[in-house]
């Protein structure tokens, strides 16, 4: 087999040739193409600019402003990218490329579901806002003030100085207390008196001494119902709302109130009286308390 390098030559000049041609023809669309991208590039900043500044008065998030100025930024620029493969007049490249963007989006959903999930969780937390930056809230067995919200977890720090970090899926999804919301808290005591004490005394003393506390909730009543018969006493209930969580805080004026009436309990007679335990020795063969007195005898 005989190599003819002339023939070889021409073959590669006629290929190269024929790509110049290519490129000489499509030139004026390359160009159109560039300017698109140029184009639609500015348009995104620009849009981009104006819609920071008028999202973030809805929204009230930052991180769910940027989100979304990003979204809106890139999908200009995908929109302009497209144009511009059309005007090269490769439909099929962006008709692989969207292709391609579906499958990877596919494989990246199922390998990140728990990071999806946070994310998706912390758009909605942001939108619906159930709970806000110093708010006091319960949530996943933890108590505390909310110090950080962003779109993946929530940052609480509890009343010991712990900083838990809690993913916005399970705060989302779990049962969440906001004591916030309401700005007012009931504080339940149970106490018991002596089977000898008047009721009606036990009633009227406990509800005028709940009531003559400075910090109670103006509007709302003191009420005392007396609950069961107790081993060694008779139990009630007293109810009384305050200010929360402003100071003295839901602490210290339950304390307060436990001590103010344990006050006017002793002033006024009132027993608050100790559990009955009945003690038996004859157990294990011991001595039964009833026999006792006959030793003693």
């Amino acid at each position: 087999m005989n190599f003819n390098l002339k023939e070889a030559i021409q073959l590669v000049f006629g290929k190269i040739e024929s790509w110049l041609e290519i490129v000489v023809s499509m030139l004026p669309n390359l160009v159109v193409a560039t300017l698109v991208l140029i184009a639609f590039y500015f348009i995104a900043k620009i849009v981009r600019g104006l819609f920071s500044k008028t999202i973030i008065r809805f929204v009230g998030s930052t991180a769910l402003s940027s989100l979304f100025t990003t979204i809106v930024h890139f999908a200009i620029v995908a929109m302009g990218l497209v144009i511009a493969l059309n005007i090269l007049q490769l439909k099929q490249t962006v008709t692989s490329l969207l292709a391609g963007a579906g499958i990877i989006g596919l494989a990246l959903g199922f390998a990140f579901q728990d990071i999806a999930a946070n994310f998706m969780s912390g758009i909605l937390m942001a939108i619906r806002k159930p709970i806000m930056v110093g708010d006091i809230v319960e949530t996943n067995g933890y108590m505390g003030t909310v110090e950080k919200i962003n779109l993946r977890v929530t940052v609480v720090k509890t009343f010991q100085g712990l900083h838990v970090i809690i993913p916005n899926k399970e705060v989302f999804q779990s049962p969440l207390t906001n004591y916030t919301k309401t700005n007012e808290r009931r504080i339940d005591l149970e106490c018991g008196v002596s089977y000898e004490d008047d009721l009606h005394k036990v009633k009227k003393i406990a509800e005028e001494t709940i009531m003559s506390l400075s910090f109670l909730l103006e509007g709302k009543e003191v009420n005392l119902y007396f609950t069961s018969f107790g081993d060694s006493s008779i139990n009630f209930k007293l109810m009384f709302w305050i200010t929360y969580p402003d100071q003295p805080g839901f602490m210290k004026a339950r304390s307060e109130a436990i001590m103010s009436l344990k006050q006017a309990f002793d002033e006024n007679g009132i027993t608050i009286p100790y559990p009955i335990r009945t003690l038996d020795f004859g157990a294990n063969d011991g001595i039964k308390f009833s026999e006792v007195k006959s030793l003693e005898k």
